[in-house]
């Protein structure tokens, strides 16, 4: 699914537990994560859940990152699919001229998380502009 029809519908959603269902809807969609990814180097630090992201760079001047990730918890899967609809397939500079947090508020989400959550979604995104700094540093 991509961020444009994860947005029209978020919109289409008036009252926050139809919106948290539509998150953890999102979650049981993403494919399944690889037994192998589950690295100590894909391990999400700063997330009270356990969150996985794995990250492939397509080289070239204008690196391309394409992630997959996963969660023990199920809201928090949710983030991280719709982080990976918003970021993956981007170039690295890209994301790192894009406010997810932003995107967040805008879904009106980030008001309802947990302190907890909120601090864990600042950490994934957090790693994604990590892993795209990371990308640029190898041109």
């Amino acid at each position: 699914m991509d961020i444009d029809e994860i947005t029209e519908n978020f919109a289409l959603l008036d009252d926050w537990e139809d919106r948290y269902r539509y998150l953890i809807e999102l979650g049981r969609l993403m494919p399944p994560f690889p037994e192998t990814a589950r690295v100590d180097a894909n391990k999400v630090q700063g997330c009270a859940s356990q969150v996985w992201l794995s990250t492939t760079v397509e080289p070239g001047p204008e690196p391309r990152l394409t992630f997959i990730g996963d969660s023990d918890a199920h809201i928090v899967k949710g983030l991280i699919a719709v982080l990976i609809a918003f970021y993956s397939g981007q170039a690295a500079r890209t994301i790192l001229q894009t406010d997810a947090i932003e995107l967040f508020d805008r879904f009106g989400l980030r008001e309802h998380l947990t302190p907890q959550r909120s601090n864990g979604l600042r950490s994934m995104i957090e790693r994604v502009r990590a892993d795209a700094r990371a990308a640029l540093a190898t041109v």
